[in-house]
């Protein structure tokens, strides 16, 4: 999903829907020299005329270098010039004719401008379906008065223009970036970020697009179409290392189909042994818990024990006192009969008993 919020207010015509060059604006590239040039497709297709030098080619190119990363561009391309006839360094200055030393017999180009100014092209791109506007610029500078131009890069997700946004920052370029960040726009030092931040905005998947639109946006002659479709359609691609990584995944899958039957086979002969290992821990519990039960066996027939021993011990002491009782009272029986015997002693003394005990003693001698 894109960063920026998406609105839902859809249009019923869908014609503009996708975005669509808006307005292009170019201030001090190329021949366009001194103020900001405008360009209002609105976008819709728009047919760009003129006479040869005119500057067509310029604004095709302005929207090539918005675009497309410049190590992919080849400039004046529309007008079927030569590779090295343009570059970035004379869009920036201004070249616009060549003059020749009579000494040396060298051309030189003639600029419309020094090192001391700068240059901006910006493209508005809006989306009708979804009502959205991007905004896309770069501003060049020359470093190096022998050098190629410095530039930096912007995005904004709204409508931003040259004479009102990039205008009116000072003598230094670093106060246009910081008014640029204070408008809400991002800047960027090189095109793979920016390049892959307005791609992302634009939903273009894959940078080969880009790729074919600055070989058709300015296309006069297509000499193979195989050959053009294959370099700038399709995308390259080594099948050999493709093949190897396809080798090697089917290898992988075939080890880890292997590894998933040898699991299952594991599994087949050691699911009746994980039975068996369940019956021999619920039978060792039965053990452990019957062993349980045996030991405690001896305390509670211990306990039975007591009991029974108690009720024995109880019972003998009441066999005790009733014997301790019969006891005594033979013992005062027997006193009694003592005292009986010691009476009847003394009355048969009285009545002549002793002679009788003589009389035995008599007999005997």
């Amino acid at each position: 999903m894109n960063d920026m919020q998406l609105s839902l207010d859809f249009m019923n015509d869908d014609a503009l829907s996708g975005f669509r060059l808006h307005r292009l604006e170019v201030f001090n590239w190329g021949t366009f020299d001194g103020r900001v040039w405008t360009l209002n497709p609105d976008g819709k297709n728009a047919l760009l005329t003129g006479d040869i030098g005119s500057g067509k080619s310029t604004l095709v190119d302005a929207v090539t270098t918005l675009l497309v990363p410049a190590h992919r561009i080849a400039y004046n391309k529309a007008a079927g010039a030569d590779s090295k006839e343009r570059s970035l360094r004379s869009y920036v200055l201004g070249h616009y004719k060549s003059e020749r030393n009579e000494v040396s017999g060298t051309a030189k180009p003639v600029a419309l401008r020094d090192h001391n100014n700068y240059s901006v092209i910006l493209g508005v791109f809006h989306n009708a379906g979804y009502d959205q506007t991007v905004t896309l610029a770069q501003v060049f500078r020359m470093k190096d008065a022998q050098g190629q131009p410095a530039r930096f890069f912007v995005g904004a997700e709204r409508a931003l223009s040259i004479a009102t946004d990039f205008a009116q920052f000072g003598s230094d370029i670093g106060g246009l970036r910081k008014k640029l960040r204070g408008l809400g726009a991002e800047l960027f030092d090189s095109f793979p970020p920016y390049g892959a931040w307005f791609r992302r905005r634009f939903g273009i998947d894959n940078e080969q697009a880009l790729e074919l639109f600055h070989q058709t946006v300015s296309m006069k002659s297509v000499g193979n179409l195989t050959d053009f479709v294959r370099s700038h359609m399709l995308e390259p691609f080594d099948v050999a290392p493709r093949i190897a990584a396809l080798i090697g995944h089917f290898n992988d899958l075939n080890r880890a189909h292997e590894a998933v039957l040898k699991a299952k086979r594991q599994v087949e002969l050691l699911t009746p042994l994980v039975a068996d290992c369940g019956h021999h821990a619920s039978l060792a519990a039965q053990v452990e818990e019957l062993r349980a039960c045996r030991e405690a066996l001896r305390p509670y027939f211990a306990n039975l024990k007591l009991g029974l021993l108690e009720k024995r011990i109880a019972g003998l002491a009441d066999e005790w006192r009733k014997q301790d009782a019969q006891v005594k009272r033979l013992e005062q029986f027997r006193d009694a009969q003592r005292i009986e015997a010691d009476e009847l002693k003394r009355s048969i003394a009285d009545n002549g008993g002793d002679r009788l005990e003589r009389l035995t003693v008599d007999i005997r001698n």
